[in-house]
């Protein structure tokens, strides 16, 4: 009877931290990627990495805040179907073989488990 008493006082308290604590909303960078262009445009945001490669992201599906939910990533084999995956911080946007890890402008994009490149966002 006690333990029980003992969990239902913890979650009570648990709950009343949480209503006090920061409730701020997450900004858009770090709930994911963000476009004002229409669905299928490949032009906005375009992945610019250290290997000399650009990479554009071509949206498939955006949210109503305008996240980017599905898209493809164009690797010059051809378009990978992405997914924004999500996380407490950052983005991550995953496909098969391929996954790209980033917060804000910062990006690392991952073709398997050996190799990856830092790459920067850069919008037009």
């Amino acid at each position: 009877m006690r333990i029980r008493f003992g969990y239902t006082v913890a979650g009570i308290l648990a709950l009343g931290a949480m209503s006090f604590g920061n409730s701020g909303p997450a900004g858009a960078a770090d709930l994911g990627l963000v476009t004002k262009a229409p669905v299928g445009t490949c032009t906005e945001i375009v992945f610019t990495c250290e290997n000399g490669h650009q990479y554009p992201l071509c949206p498939r599906a955006v949210s109503v805040e305008g996240e980017v939910v599905t898209a493809s990533l164009l690797t010059g084999r051809g378009g990978i179907h992405v997914r924004h995956v999500p996380m407490g911080v950052g983005y991550r946007y995953a496909g098969r073989g391929v996954w790209l890890d980033g917060f804000r402008e910062n990006a690392l994009l991952n073709f398997g488990k050996r190799h990856q490149v830092a790459c920067t966002i850069a919008h037009s």
